[in-house]
This record gives structure tokens, C-alpha cells and sequence, in this order.
């Protein structure tokens, strides 16, 4: 980098981190006051309400990672808009295409400390907060393990490899015993399915130990009656969304490998793929803003309209994905589509300026 793109660099970076900043302490607020509801369930306490905010805060500032680094550019050239400094590099012959490049050359800077804080900061702080949370508000689901989740049902122990989306439970071992702590009887399924009040173990491989020794049986579906609901069990379910790209691409393999829907898993990987871009769109977007249609806004329209960009482009983007979800598209264009259609828009306006 020459001194030109540090100059530049310093002042998208400098803005992008206040409106980080300043994002994160509104959701973080709006968060608490959330959390404070749930306060005084079971052993969830104000300690622990305060762990899961700063627990998720890494993931909400992955997510608004693209409307900061619009803000923050927005902000930063602003700036040096206001006090003519981008009339002096026009004038001394740089072209608003070279401006451009050095915005993204920081961009890409942000976007690769971004992204790695996404992947291994961001998804496991908030699943061990949503665990840890699940934890402190039931007495039923009593660990969450590297081999799944472990919950006690009066004389039985559970062991639940994985919760998949749609009410469905996989690689799940009951173990119940008798009276002087022996076991009586283990129980092992592929997976299980709520249906009409009761689960419904498939695949199941059931033994019970006697005097006589060992009695396996095996049974294509077992009805399976336990006071663990589909209710308790969202508690500690892993969304999509908060999973690593590594994570998603193992559950990916598991649900085709089982003849399962996969689609949401799918969607969220390539979304993760399409997130970073998604940030350089934004920054990309602030070039033609600052040259173009906001030359001699003032700084709070500035803000206002990045704000405003920003939330639209978030919807349309939840939009495009949940309409790819209902009618089957494909799983990467309905990812990439949005960063797509507004870096094209941000073109057509950047074309206009002179």
C-alpha cells in the first residue's frame, strides 16, 4: 500500500470501527432487556444472563459486520468529503475508480479478520452460550457433551448424539436401570420423530439384561415415552446459523447420508460463503454514495441512508433465501443473489459519477 491507500484505509477503518461500536452497544442493550425476562428460570440468574450477551457478541458483530463497514465508509470519506480533502486527490489527478480500489483493498483486510472471527470466535461462543443458557433455565437436560446431550428421565439416563431441525433426533442411547442401580436396559435408535404426544424410535436395537444374561431384539420402530418435549429440546438446538462452515458441511454429509432434507443446512453454508462478499458490496456501495448523490449531504444523512441500505439490504437477503427455501432454488444463488443485485446497482450509480 502507498501512502494514498493508508490515508484512505485509516479513515474507513477508523469509521467502520466506531459504527461497529455503536451497533453492537444497541443490540447488546436490546439483548439484555431480553435476557432479563428469562431471568429467575430455574438457575438462570443476572450473572448468567450478562455471560450470554458478551458470549454472542462475536456472532452480532459478524452479522452486522456489512452495514458497519457501509456506516463506517460512508462516515470515514464523508469526512474527508466535508473537509475537501477528496476534491484535493480528484484534483491532483486520481480517478474515483483508484479511490475505489484502495477502499477495498482495507475492505479485504476487514472482511479476512471478519471472516476468521465468524468461523472459529463467533460459532462456538454462541453455541456454548445457548448451551450454557438451555442449562441454567431446565433441570432435564443436565450436560452438553462432545458426544451430545445427556438428560436423566426419572430411572432412565439419554444420550442424544444430535437434534436436527424439524422435530427429528439422531444416534440416541437409553440406558435404564433398576432399583439398586443396575442396568436393566439399553436402548439404542438411528433416530426418533415426535408424533401424537410420543417419540418414535426407528431402527432400534434394544438389549435387556437379566439373570439369564443378554436379550437383544431388534425393531424397525419402538414408541418411546419420556417426559423430554420438543419444547425442551429447542432450547439446545443448534440453528443452522450459528454453526462453523466446518460444522455445516459434516451435518450436510450426515442428513444426505440418512435421506434427509438438507436444504436449510445447505442454504446456511452457502450463506456463510456469501457473507464476506456481502461486506465488500457495502464498501463498494459507499464509493458511489459519497461521489454521487451524497456529495453535499451533511453527515447525518450520510449515516441514515447507509443505516437505511444496510437494514434493506438484510431483508432482502432474508427474503431471497426464505423464497429459495419454500420454492427449492438452488442453495448458492439464493446466497449470492443479493450481494449480486446491489453490487450491479452499485455500479449503475458509479457509472454516473463524474
Amino acid at each position: 500500500m502507498n501512502l494514498l491507500d493508508r490515508y484512505i484505509g485509516r479513515a474507513v477503518v477508523s469509521g467502520t470501527l466506531i459504527a461497529l461500536l455503536v451497533l453492537l452497544a444497541i443490540q447488546a442493550f436490546f439483548s439484555l432487556m431480553t435476557e432479563l425476562s428469562s431471568v429467575g428460570t430455574g438457575n438462570y440468574g443476572l450473572p448468567q444472563a450478562f455471560e450470554y450477551v458478551i458470549l454472542t457478541l462475536p456472532r452480532t458483530a459478524y452479522d452486522l459486520f456489512p452495514t458497519s463497514a457501509l456506516v463506517g465508509s460512508l462516515f470515514g470519506l464523508g469526512q474527508l468529503a466535508a473537509n475537501s480533502e477528496l476534491v484535493a486527490i480528484r484534483a491532483a489527478g486520481v480517478s474515483v475508480g483508484r479511490i475505489a480500489r484502495s477502499v477495498l483493498q482495507v475492505g479485504l483486510i476487514m472482511l479476512v479478520a471478519a471472516s476468521a472471527m465468524g468461523e472459529w470466535v463467533a460459532a462456538p461462543a454462541e453455541q456454548y452460550a445457548l448451551q450454557m443458557q438451555a442449562l441454567a433455565q431446565s433441570n432435564r437436560i443436565t450436560f452438553k457433551g462432545r458426544l451430545g446431550f445427556w438428560a436423566r428421565d426419572q430411572d432412565r439416563f439419554i444420550n442424544i448424539g444430535q437434534i436436527l431441525p424439524g422435530g427429528i433426533l439422531a444416534d440416541i442411547h437409553v440406558y435404564q436401570f433398576d432399583d439398586e442401580h443396575r442396568l436393566k436396559v439399553a436402548t439404542e435408535a438411528k433416530r426418533a420423530m415426535y408424533r401424537n404426544g410420543d417419540w418414535l424410535l426407528e431402527d432400534v436395537r434394544q438389549s435387556r439384561v437379566g439373570a439369564d444374561g443378554v436379550q437383544v431384539r431388534h425393531l424397525q420402530k419402538l414408541a418411546w415415552k419420556t417426559l423430554i418435549s420438543p419444547g425442551l429440546l429447542r432450547l439446545v438446538m443448534v440453528r443452522p446459523e450459528n454453526l462453523s462452515a466446518r460444522e455445516l458441511l459434516r451435518y450436510i454429509d450426515y442428513l444426505r447420508n440418512n435421506g434427509l432434507n438438507a436444504g436449510r443446512y445447505r442454504l446456511a453454508f452457502w450463506m456463510r460463503l456469501a457473507a464476506p462478499l456481502s461486506g465488500m458490496v457495502m464498501l463498494f456501495l459507499s464509493i458511489p454514495f459519497v461521489f454521487g448523490p451524497l456529495r453535499s449531504a451533511a453527515m447525518g444523512q450520510r449515516l441514515v441512508v447507509g443505516v437505511l441500505v444496510g437494514v434493506g439490504y438484510y431483508l432482502f437477503s432474508q427474503m431471497v433465501s426464505h423464497l429459495g427455501l419454500v420454492y427449492g432454488f438452488n442453495a448458492a444463488l439464493s446466497a449470492f443473489t443479493p450481494p449480486l443485485v446491489f453490487f450491479l446497482g452499485g455500479m449503475a450509480v458509479l457509472r454516473r459519477v463524474r
